[in-house]
């Protein structure tokens, strides 16, 4: 399939080219990240952490 005609003005060499992909990618991968969730188990002992914590400076 041939290439469509594109002014020598508005072409953008290799490297800018890869720099912005690049740049998008990451950005999208930070975006589209789900968020870490522990679980259920290690989630609970984490609470009860600090539940345990608040009670002990509560004490003090």
């Amino acid at each position: 399939m041939p290439r469509p005609f594109v002014n020598d003005s508005e072409q953008m060499d290799r490297r800018t080219s890869r720099s912005i992909c690049d740049a998008i990618g990451e950005r999208l991968q930070q975006s589209l990240r789900p968020e870490p969730r522990l679980p259920t188990y290690l989630e609970h002992l984490v609470n009860e952490l600090r539940k345990r914590d608040r009670d002990r400076d509560s004490q003090n």
